[in-house]
């Protein structure tokens, strides 16, 4: 078997994510095994536990917390919530367990955490929650259990108010230069290290507009030194509402991102900054949008939902049951050439109708992939790529084939044998010469609650589409097929260097308070000249003038 991945989660943002994956991870059927759930979770204790050291602010886990202690997680849903137990199975036995917390033997929990509200096996959450209005922090829709070793805070800095927050590089930087709290780290890191059976290595989920971004550069910094040949797949994730309207904040968040991306990519087997944000640079671009999702992106637990499904669904080729593939292996396929940051794209959800086979699903779209960049850049079409991995979830394989008996195929991708050998054929066509691996799942994305239920009434329960709405709409969306792919390609040049030239533009003796907090001049200036290396790693032919000269252009 490939191995575990023990996950960090650093900064608020991060966390929003990491709820909502959390959430997806425990939501999912265990039948059919297609994805492990021992690569992430701790599964000798029911119910697991998440592999996880999470990294915040004081004020930034809510009820999460007793007395600054981590604890087992009990839910701090604010929404209508109505326990009941999944599979009709029975409650765990949690009182002889003690990092469980107790339970009745009617169902109902009792917390773990002072003013908490109980921690139900499955949550329902009332149609009105889903506005996001409520939900502040990502302890607030967590509803999975955590381990005492999961949460550190960090009590230097708040996490919300006019002073005292993490707002740049260099104090983040500092945080991790304190024997105090690197021992911290090591001790919790160590605990999940010492009981996998093997390490095959760390998922960092990192904020990348604040000071959490000093924080990941030294975080992957010791992950490197210490487990030297374990896979660290970095993801640097931005809120759409960061800063909005606030121009000192704006630039410390493009300076964040710059020192970020330079420092994380060089420490990590693989860097791929994620977003709804239109764009990383300094002028505003439309955020993201999907044609199937009503969501907010101005709302964290909406975006950061999104990002949750991609990041579930691109993560599956070091999880498969049926696969030794590990996260250095995923890296190694990606980063040949020096080409350490990749893009994201997702199609959320995938455009099946019910009953379609891929290849007529695939043969809709015969130009271009239907998904969306979710890596800020101004240049949102694909431009070719150099190698990708690609992961479709959720399209049934029983009925691939859609040609009737003794009619001839109609089209190559409907001759194909599996939906696997027609997803590769595809991906063959539109991006000739890439490296492309695929790796085709029948699980969906599960979407209960807390997953917000903000899906058109064109889907159907399952996620595919309608025609036309019902004129009785099924009260919520469970599942949905999702295509994801991460790719080396030429849009990453135009996003380094839209971000090099951006800072390339600002006075810095304007930022002198940005400085103070402990990056040099210099150190500066030479991560902005690591991104201009980055981003000629990516040049080819046509395709990156293209790119240039769209960036130049703006």
């Amino acid at each position: 078997m490939a191995g575990e991945a023990v996950t960090l989660q650093l900064g608020q943002y991060a966390g929003c994510a990491g709820a909502h994956w959390w959430g997806l991870q425990v939501s999912a059927p265990r039948s059919p095994a297609e994805l492990r759930v021992s690569t992430l979770l701790r599964t000798e204790r029911e119910p697991p536990t998440p592999r996880l050291v999470a990294l915040e602010l004081k004020g930034g886990v809510g009820e999460l917390m007793a007395g600054g202690a981590g604890t087992e997680a009990a839910v701090a849903w604010n929404g209508k919530v109505a326990a009941y137990l999944g599979n009709g199975s029975a409650p765990p036995d949690a009182g002889s367990r003690g990092e469980d917390a107790s339970r009745d033997g009617k169902g109902s929990s009792s917390s773990a955490v002072q003013g908490a509200s109980p921690a139900p096996s499955r949550l329902a959450v009332s149609q009105e929650v889903p506005s996001g209005g409520s939900v502040r922090l990502w302890s607030d829709y967590l509803n999975v259990r955590l381990h005492p070793k999961s949460v550190y805070v960090i009590r230097q800095y708040m996490h919300d108010g006019d002073c005292g927050c993490l707002e740049a590089f260099g104090q983040g930087e500092s945080l991790l230069q304190d024997p105090g709290c690197v021992e911290e780290l090591e001790d919790r890191l160590h605990f999940y290290v010492e009981e996998c059976d093997y390490l095959q290595g760390f998922q960092v989920l990192c904020d990348l507009h604040n000071g959490f971004s000093g924080v990941g550069a030294k975080v992957t910094e010791l992950l490197c030194d210490e487990y030297s040949g374990k896979g660290i797949l970095t993801w640097g994730l931005t809120p759409v509402s960061s800063n909005a309207g606030d121009s000192r904040k704006n630039i410390y968040r493009l300076m964040n991102t710059a020192l970020g991306i330079a420092r994380l990519s060089s420490h990590s087997s693989l860097f791929c900054p994620m977003s709804l944000r239109g764009s990383l640079g300094i002028k505003p671009q439309p955020p993201v949008a999907f044609p199937y999702v009503d969501c907010d992106a101005s709302l964290d637990y909406h975006s950061s939902a999104v990002l949750a499904a991609a990041l579930d669904t691109l993560t599956a080729p070091y999880r498969l049951c049926s696969s030794q593939g590990s996260m250095m292996h995923l890296a190694e396929t990606l980063t040949f050439s020096g080409r350490k940051v990749v893009a994201a794209w997702a199609s959320l959800p995938f455009p099946a109708r019910p009953g379609c086979s891929l290849p007529d699903a695939l043969c809709a779209h015969p130009q271009a992939v239907p998904w969306k960049l979710l890596s800020p850049c101004r240049e949102r079409k694909v431009s070719g790529c150099f190698a990708q991995s690609v992961v479709l979830r959720g399209v049934g394989k029983e009925s691939h084939i859609s040609s009737c008996a003794g009619k001839p195929p109609a089209s190559p991708l409907h001759a194909c044998e599996s939906t696997e050998e027609a997803l590769q054929r595809y991906l063959h066509t539109l991006f000739p010469g890439a490296f492309s691996t695929s790796h085709v799942l029948e699980q969906p994305c599960h979407t209960q609650p807390p997953y917000p239920q903000f899906f058109s009434p064109l889907l159907t329960r399952q996620g595919f589409l309608l025609d036309k709405a019902p004129r009785y709409p099924s009260a919520a969306v469970d599942s949905i097929p999702v295509l994801a792919a991460l790719q080396a390609a030429p849009v990453v040049r135009t996003l380094l260097r839209g971000l090099y030239k951006d800072v390339q533009k600002l006075n810095a003796r304007r930022w002198a308070s940005f400085f103070s907090a402990g990056v040099e001049q210099d150190d500066f200036q030479e991560a902005l000249e690591e991104l201009q290396t980055l981003a000629q790693a990516y040049e080819t032919g046509f395709e990156a003038d293209e790119s240039e000269d769209e960036a130049d252009s703006d």
